[in-house]
């Protein structure tokens, strides 16, 4: 996930006082903003992140700490051997990025919302100074993304809002750790930690599914690569199977999509209320359809156990961190797993217009879904 903000790296933050760095963000932000809305979003942005900033220590210093509890500092240790492996192995550019630690008082760093017309499965774009365009907003402050949902919501939108775990600053920041990582599953928090990493290789302002698909591309195959270093086969395989349920769960909702989308855009289209009706049908089915599978895995989907009632909103969201990762692992496998060169093409790809790139991107998908896939490389 990427968070917007103002491109300021920290190493020119050092040594300023908190209210006057503060200040002087604001007022930069003021010049380029007009509205009171823009304003308090980005003073909240901007204080979220000095705040993390600010509260972090130096991993290292935790580790040494002797009031660290034992499993924090194993924890700590893995991050720190997961940021060489994705150096090392991933040529990803990690620079000095998970070096520091907060701990949040909080089980999320930030929380996303998605809007999505009601007839529609394109999402609302939030569009930002330099960075551009992004499918969904990341708040500091749960309050204010509510609020914003609800603004959405009486505009007519379906609305997600949800917890984000950990975002990329781009490396405009050198991204702190948080027990949001550490509180996870070992191969978890590695996965997660790959993803972010990967936001740093390439960026596609204005294109959430293209970003998302090529950082979990990444976080999947670094996960494996990770495992079978550690010699962790068992744990190997169920990663496997949680692709599977990706895979399979993914295909449940192309289809829900396909329907919608003819729903949506019909020639002659129908009246506000049975396109309503139409819709609920749909999006129950694959609800139904969805809970049927999870008693056939005898384990959760990406979805849970009990997922929601589903909306727009919630499809939009599922599409845009897999939409394109059969193209992007097919041309992984394209380049030997050979990851710099994987991300060159990646980057080459980025520079392309947005049709010719998309047309790209569904070959790939289509000659990976033509031959077998003997190595699967994941977790969801």
């Amino acid at each position: 996930m990427i968070l917007r903000s103002l491109p300021v790296h920290a190493d020119t933050l050092a040594g300023w006082p908190r209210r006057g760095c503060l200040l002087v963000l604001s007022l930069l932000i003021s010049g380029l903003l007009g509205g009171c809305s823009s304003l308090r979003y980005y003073q909240q942005a901007v204080a979220g992140q000095l705040d993390l900033m600010w509260s972090a220590r130096p991993v290292r210093e935790v580790i040494a700490d002797p009031d660290t509890d034992p499993a924090l500092r194993q924890r700590l240790e893995q991050t720190q051997a997961v940021r060489r492996f994705a150096r090392d192995q991933l040529a990803l550019p990690v620079g000095d990025a998970y070096r520091d630690f907060v701990a949040l008082d909080r089980p999320y760093v930030v929380v996303n919302v998605v809007a999505v017309p009601e007839f529609s499965l394109q999402p609302h774009q939030w569009c930002y100074p330099v960075v551009g365009c992004q499918a969904y907003r990341g708040y500091f402050d749960p309050q204010m993304a509510r609020a914003e949902a609800r603004t959405f919501r009486e505009q007519g939108f379906d609305t997600l809002v949800s917890g984000v775990t950990a975002y990329s600053t781009l490396g405009w920041f050198d991204d702190p750790l948080h027990s949001g990582f550490t509180r996870l599953p070992s191969e978890r928090m590695t996965a997660l930690l790959f993803h972010e990493l990967a936001h740093r290789v390439v960026y596609v302002a204005g294109d959430t599914a293209f970003n998302e698909s090529f950082a979990t591309a990444v976080e999947l195959a670094g996960l494996e690569l990770w495992l079978s270093r550690q010699g962790e086969q068992a744990r190997f395989q169920a990663t496997l199977a949680r692709l599977e349920r990706r895979d399979q769960t993914l295909a449940l909702v192309a289809a829900a999509s396909e329907q919608l989308q003819a729903l949506y855009q019909s020639e002659d289209p129908l009246p506000p209320e049975q396109l309503r009706q139409h819709k609920a049908r749909i999006l129950s089915e694959l609800r139904q359809t969805y809970l049927a599978k999870t008693r056939e895995w005898h384990a959760p989907g990406p979805f849970g156990l009990s997922p929601p009632v589903f909306n727009n909103a919630h499809l939009a969201l599922f599409r845009q961190y897999n939409q394109y990762l059969p193209a992007f692992r097919q041309l992984l496998r394209e380049h030997d797993h050979r990851f710099a060169d994987f991300y060159e093409a990646v980057k080459a790809l980025a520079t392309q217009p947005p049709a010719q790139r998309q047309h790209r991107l569904q070959a790939l998908a289509a000659a990976a879904a033509g031959q077998p896939d003997p190595d699967h490389r994941a977790s969801d």
